[in-house]
């Protein structure tokens, strides 16, 4: 595992080391950790970011409004558990996530 160096403010310093002495872990642990939490969090609010920006683009588009009706429709016409048997008739895990 790559080592890092960086540099902080005393106070936040003296605040991890405080941190890791209460949680029985080294203040690495805690970096890495609160390191880790960050990235996950950016990465969804991009994630998020991209679903908006996406359903603003269809939301202007007349074409994407039709076929969001038809789907609607399609819905309401066989049900939910139709279209999920269909799925896994067709190999398609309902349950697995098609996003990141």
């Amino acid at each position: 595992m790559p080592a890092i160096s960086l540099r902080l403010p005393d106070d936040v310093e003296a605040n991890l080391k405080a941190e890791a002495q209460l949680e029985g872990k080294s203040p690495s642990e805690i970096a890495r950790l609160a390191i880790t939490e960050y990235l996950a969090h950016r990465e969804k609010v991009r994630f998020m970011a991209e679903m908006v920006a996406a359903g603003r683009a269809l939301a202007a588009d007349p074409q994407a409004w039709t076929e969001s009706r038809e789907i609607a429709e399609d819905l309401a016409d066989e049900g939910l558990d139709i279209i999920i048997a269909a799925e896994r008739a067709s190999g398609v895990d309902p349950n697995e996530k098609w996003w990141k």
